[in-house]
Formats: structure tokens, sequence, C-alpha cells
């Protein structure tokens, strides 16, 4: 995926509701809120459903006095505000009692690996960071985040049963974080956001 840089232009022309360039946001961002929601919610209709209220909130802040002042941050905004919207879904599933049934193991959320597809420079540290992995933590961060393989297809691979790939999962998560925030350090001194 090639990633685009936002820049005055063009959150001007998504304020005065320039078809094309609306249009090229929403397929912008479907993409990468696709990638995240696959992983956390198990209906087509769930994830439809939070990628429309996503993009309703995120151009009615555009529009709005007061609301998005830099154009740089537009991506991080449309995660923070699918993130938001994400948690609503799940306290109003669990209030009403309709959680999905398919969901066997609650999300991870110790570490958000689509949100860091957001930006240029973000993804390319973390490419960076998944070649300096082991070779079998970084294959199976690829084949579950970047290719989004099921997880049971992922278990014939590696020839393990989905138990013991959580616990792989969990570990390959926990090296990448700590040579994320090591080289996030060494460039920058910014950690992962919170909640990632």
């Amino acid at each position: 995926m090639e990633f685009f840089e936002f820049d005055e232009t063009y959150f001007r022309r998504l304020q005065s509701r320039d078809p094309a360039t609306e249009s090229h946001f929403v397929s912008y961002f479907s993409d990468l809120l696709h990638i995240k929601l696959r992983s956390r919610l198990h209906s087509v209709q769930a994830i439809e459903d939070v990628k429309q209220e996503t993009f309703v909130r995120v151009l009615a802040a555009l529009r709005s006095e007061g609301g998005i002042r830099a154009p740089e941050r537009l991506g991080a905004f449309v995660n923070s505000v699918c993130n938001n919207i994400l948690m609503e879904f799940y306290r109003s599933s669990a209030r009403t009692g309709q959680l999905e049934t398919e969901a066997v193991e609650p999300s991870d959320t110790a570490i958000d690996l689509d949100g860091f597809l957001v930006t240029k420079q973000t993804c390319q540290q973390v490419r960076q960071v998944l070649d300096q992995l082991p070779d079998r933590d970084k294959r199976l961060l690829h084949a579950l985040f970047l290719e989004e393989k099921e997880k049971d297809q992922v278990c014939r691979e590696f020839k393990v049963d989905r138990d013991y790939l959580r616990v792989l999962l969990h570990r390959a998560k926990h090296s990448f974080k700590a040579l994320y925030e090591r080289s996030a350090g060494a460039a920058d001194r910014r950690p992962i956001p919170e909640g990632c």
C-alpha cells in the first residue's frame, strides 16, 4: 500500500466537500480500517458499521468549528475515532448481551500493530523492527497482521494448536514492542502510543 501525506490543500478540499477528495479519503482509509477491524470484529456487517460511523464522525469533525487543525495528524485522528467507536460497540454489545458469539478469544490490546500503519514514517520504522526479529516471530507477525491469514491456517503452517499460537503471538508482540520502543527511543524518544 502506498502511503499518502495529507497537506493543507487536501484538508481544505475535504472541508469543502470536494467529491474526488472525499472519494480518495474513504478509499484510502477503508483499507486501513478493514485491516484493523478484521482482527477485532467477526461479522462483515459490524466491520462496515464501525467503518461508516468512523467516516461520518471524522468528516463532521473536519467541518466543525474548532475541529481538526493539523492535516498531518489526520491519519492518527481517524485511528483514534475508530478506536472510540470500537469501544462503544463493545460496551453496547455487552449491555444488550449480543456480543458476537464467534469471538472465541478477546482481542489483545497490548499492542496495536494495525494502528502503526497510519503514517509513512511509522510504517518504515515497523518494517525495520520486523527485520530485526527472530525468523519465527517475523513470519508469525507477517502472516497474521500483514497477510491477514486466518489463525487456523497459521496454526497449520507453524504446526501448533490455537493455545500455543496465542503464546507464540504474545512472545512475538512482546519482542516487537521492546525493539520498537528501543528504535523509537534512539530516533526521537517516542514511546508506542497508549492503548497499543
